[in-house]
């Protein structure tokens, strides 16, 4: 699936592609830069794997996606209360209790960018380290525009019937019935 991302007033072309279907509840997605050969997701898991202060966070929110959200629960209200403009930051903001599990992350220092488009198909992005207050004072500021701005296309093709969302078998489809959507 290809998309046109203005930034900067520089127009990027972007790819809209699963990045994990195998939980039981939830289809992930990402996006790439068609000149890149590695999806945004990948980059933040890649970056905060290889330094030592956030490898245990970094495994932690991976846990976290793949299983809380993939397998066990899927994109519910409770677990993507974190809302952050057109994207929610995960992990889970403070304090929740699913099926007798408690999800409590405090002073969790990375934020992984999402939208959720329905409850069992989520499209990840990337994020990095929260080290100020807000979003716009941290060192993840640009990521978490440049989420935005992919959220708002995302939204806007599936308003114009661009992208059908086949919630039944949890993916995202051209209007043409096809996987490869091109904008």
């Amino acid at each position: 699936m290809y998309f046109c991302l203005l930034t900067n007033n520089i127009v990027n072309i972007f790819a809209l592609e699963i990045w994990d279907d195998e939980g039981a509840k939830c289809t992930f997605y990402t996006v790439k830069q068609v000149d890149s050969d590695t999806a945004e997701t990948d980059i933040f898991f890649k970056r905060y794997d290889s330094k030592a202060e956030y490898k245990e966070a970094n495994q932690e929110l991976l846990s976290f996606v793949l299983y809380s959200i993939g397998e066990d629960h899927g994109a519910i209200d409770e677990l993507f209360n974190r809302d952050e403009n057109e994207v929610t930051g995960l992990p889970v903001q403070g304090k929740r209790t699913v099926e007798s599990i408690t999800y409590h992350f405090p002073n969790f220092p990375l934020r992984l960018y999402a939208l959720k488009i329905t409850q069992n198909i989520v499209v990840l992005f990337n994020g990095g380290v929260k080290d100020g207050p807000t979003n716009q004072t941290s060192s993840l500021h640009l990521e978490w525009l440049a989420a935005c701005e992919y959220a708002k296309r995302i939204d806007e093709a599936i308003r114009d019937g661009s992208i059908i969302i086949d919630a039944a078998n949890r993916i995202l489809k051209n209007y043409d019935g096809s996987d490869e959507i091109i904008l």
